[in-house]
């Protein structure tokens, strides 16, 4: 069973909940070579998310945004402020969405349904780019 792995910097972004399924897939071309496998996709950041949801309509991405600050708002009596009103509510929601994402593989593509991708959930106003390591093993074609 081969293996393969990279680091992909995805470039910074505004807070948001973004679509990087093709910046991921750019990276790991190697997924063609597998009949059957996984990829697994794990965010180096405490304070940014990945998520996989509906990559086709754009206000998806904005309710996500609305949903998930009235779920975590700013206005909380946080202790952790050392970085800004923003720092620690960016926690919470990255706790809550997850730090990876696993993808099944089938015949050399994920196996994802029709409608969906992989987000980078950015829940920092003025964040730097952010470090996915990107892994997939399987059954070579």
């Amino acid at each position: 069973m081969p293996w393969f792995q990279t680091t992909v910097r995805l470039a910074a972004r505004r807070r948001g909940f973004h679509l990087v399924t093709d910046e991921i897939l750019a990276a790991i071309p190697e997924i063609e070579s597998l009949s059957v496998g996984l990829l697994h996709v794990f965010i180096q950041h405490t304070s940014a998310s990945l998520t996989i949801n509906e990559d086709a309509d754009p206000d998806v991405r904005v309710d996500f945004e609305t949903a998930m600050n009235h779920a975590v708002p700013e206005s909380l009596p946080y202790v952790h402020t050392m970085e800004g009103p923003d720092d620690m509510p960016a926690h919470v929601k990255a706790s809550m969405m997850g730090s990876s994402v696993s993808i099944p593989i089938a015949n050399g593509r994920l196996a994802t349904g029709t409608w969906q991708g992989i987000y980078l959930c950015e829940h920092r106003n003025r964040a730097g780019s952010r470090s996915v390591v990107v892994t997939a093993w399987g059954e070579a074609r």
